[in-house]
């Protein structure tokens, strides 16, 4: 059966009737009838009914409009498809398309009215360019005649203080221009979704899996080439492209991408290109002495620079300064000023700032497992993730370049990167492991001492098979019971995230929110050991609450969840990115995108079925 629809009418008649809330979208809060008469092409009527198929109609004609039609023309199939269908076919067809960004002219004009560039010249755009692409620099000084845009050679070294300087004059870091028929192109990449316009580190490789998994192998080959320039560039993966983040990098997982792309491409020389670069991150942003490199030769984060994050809202730090600007009898907003403009010098902020951006440069900002130490933290994950880095590169020098690989007038054989694999394999046994919890725990190395704060980072090492047997087995038994719920994994358990009062407040990465990077590589983990019916129970739990979120409100896919009650109602710093729309959800969100179609790929068909049933999943599942 089809319908052939005047758009704006249907549209006006139908959020009259049933958006009583006035949000423009038709979710379980509305309390209208419910029931939405339409008429088909041979004059038959039919009553739309439910929250969900109310909504899936207001959908397909904003998608008509959108595509300038006055008359839709839906098929029933659309209006009554069934959820987890029509999720997947979104996120494939409607929302990778929604979240690409190009940084050349066809994508400045969309960065220029970007919040984040708000300052005294509100329309004005830097774009700030590596001082070694001369490309990139005529390119955009060219686009300056017709675009508000203001462009800025980089030094060709950039420093803590250099950054500093450049705060308050923010702009956006060039990436990846390539010629197509003697026309310069940007190569596209994927942005989180909602306020978030740039290319993020570790949100990029997730995103690509759900990529790869809709044949969108273009797009993520495009997102790996960006993380090259980067490297190349920038001198690491950046925490994302905006000039404040020059000093920060992200979780790497660099050698899982161009692993991931070469399996489907098989070429050969992108992966030797690519593999040099990997390799050259690895060397000088991971394992430089002082650095990212402990003295227990283990791994931390640690993020440069100086004074505040420029990238906080106002206010996101006055309990922090509070007591000392009641020491000075000043207002904190006074004290604030003072240090920023170097007047008032507190070396205590200094250092509670590196950990601060350490906490950003991780990825978890913000949580108390590393709130005001990270920079002093082996955190389990970075080290699972690195560790994963060297066996990937034994596996691709072994497999594709017969177990030897000249870079740098250095040849890298097989053998050489098992052996740095498995050095630090005994060394996360040593530091990390904690045979009496069965868990992983990170290690302070300033207190030379285990953290005790249980985390789902503790279930990393599965996804980088850096276990053995017995432990994969200890952490199923010992980690998951503390971390699951209703609708997944937890950040951290509840008992290790401690009392929320006035003064210590929710934060993001903590319980009782769950994220998509976590769920995706404890899935994988669990799978590289066996685990396939617990894997399975939780995928289910992820996807049945995405999914009944999604039927009840609109298609809404946010970025993160409450896992705890399965809801996308979280109450935490930064609100929730991804729900804040009108009508229908265009993107989505990246990673959360990509949890759904990685979780589908996984998932056995009875469990689809049951998912589509809405079967919570207490039904399913004992405890």
């Amino acid at each position: 059966m089809q319908f052939k629809l005047h758009i704006q009418d249907t549209l006006d008649s139908l959020l009259s009737q049933e958006d009583t809330d006035g949000d423009k979208k038709i979710t379980v809060e509305d309390k209208g009838p419910k029931d939405f008469v339409i008429v088909s092409n041979q004059g038959g009527s039919y009553g739309v009914k439910g929250t969900y198929h109310l909504s899936n109609l207001l959908q397909e004609l904003v998608i008509a409009k959108n595509e300038d039609n006055e008359i839709a023309e839906i098929p029933l199939s659309k209006i009554e498809e069934v959820p987890v269908t029509r999720i997947s076919r979104m996120i494939r067809d409607y929302f990778w398309k929604g979240l690409t960004r190009t940084m050349d002219a066809k994508g400045i004009e969309n960065l220029i009215h970007d919040t984040k560039n708000e300052t005294l010249a509100s329309d004005i755009l830097r774009i700030y360019v590596p001082f070694r692409d001369e490309i990139a620099l005529h390119y955009y000084k060219k686009l300056e005649s017709q675009y508000s845009i203001k462009v800025i050679q980089l030094p060709e070294h950039i420093s803590p203080e250099y950054v500093k300087n450049q705060n308050g004059k923010p702009g956006i870091l060039a990436l990846k221009l390539e010629s197509i028929d003697g026309e310069i192109k940007g190569v596209p990449f994927v942005v989180p979704g909602g306020r978030f316009n740039e290319m993020y580190g570790w949100d990029s490789y997730f995103e690509s899996v759900g990529l790869l998994l809709d044949d969108k192998v273009d797009l993520a080959k495009a997102m790996a080439d960006n993380f090259q320039y980067e490297i190349e560039h920038y001198g690491k993966i950046l925490n994302a492209n905006r000039s404040y983040y020059l000093t920060r990098t992200q979780p790497p997982f660099y050698s899982s991408l161009i692993g991931e792309v070469f399996e489907i491409t098989k070429d050969k020389n992108w992966l030797s290109s690519h593999l040099q670069t990997a390799i050259k991150e690895y060397e000088t942003v991971w394992m430089v002495n002082g650095k990212r490199l402990t003295e227990n030769g283990l791994n931390r984060y640690l993020a440069e620079g100086v004074g505040f994050p420029p990238e906080c809202e106002e206010g996101h730090f006055d309990s922090i300064i509070r007591p000392y600007a009641q020491q000075m009898e000043i207002s904190v907003r006074e004290y604030e000023k003072g240090y920023a403009d170097g007047i008032i010098i507190n070396k205590e902020l200094d250092a509670y700032f590196v950990h601060d951006r350490t906490v950003r440069e991780s990825g978890h900002d913000t949580s108390y497992r590393i709130e005001g130490n990270c920079a002093d933290l082996n955190l389990v994950e970075l080290n699972a993730m690195l560790y994963k880095y060297e066996t990937d590169f034994s596996e691709l020098i072994k497999t594709v370049f017969n177990g030897a690989f000249e870079y740098n007038s250095q040849n890298y054989t097989t053998d050489y990167w098992l052996k740095k694999a498995e050095a630090r394999k005994n060394k996360v046994n040593q530091y990390l492991w904690n045979e009496n919890k069965g868990l992983y725990f990170d290690y302070d190395v300033k207190l030379c001492k285990q953290s005790n704060f249980v985390a789902a980072s503790t279930l990393a090492p599965l996804w980088a098979k850096m276990c053995s047997t017995e432990q994969a087995e200890a952490l199923v038994k010992n980690a998951i019971p503390l971390l699951k719920e209703k609708g997944g994994i937890a950040g951290c358990s509840k008992e290790s995230r401690g009392e929320i009062t006035p003064n210590r407040p929710q934060r993001q990465w903590d319980y009782p929110n769950g994220w998509a990077p976590h769920q995706m590589m404890i899935w994988k983990g669990l799978l590289n050991y066996g685990f396939n019916s617990e894997a399975q129970e939780l995928i289910y739990r992820w996807l049945f609450m995405i999914t009944k979120n999604a039927v009840d409100y609109n298609g809404t896919i946010p970025e993160k969840y409450d896992v705890v009650i399965a809801t996308h109602k979280v109450f935490a710093e930064y609100g929730n990115v991804g729900t804040d729309f009108e009508y229908i959800t265009q993107e989505g969100f990246g990673w959360m995108n990509a949890s759904y179609q990685y979780g589908l790929s996984l998932m056995q068909d009875t469990y689809k079925t049951k998912l589509n049933m809405l079967i919570p999943p207490e039904e399913l599942f004992t405890n």
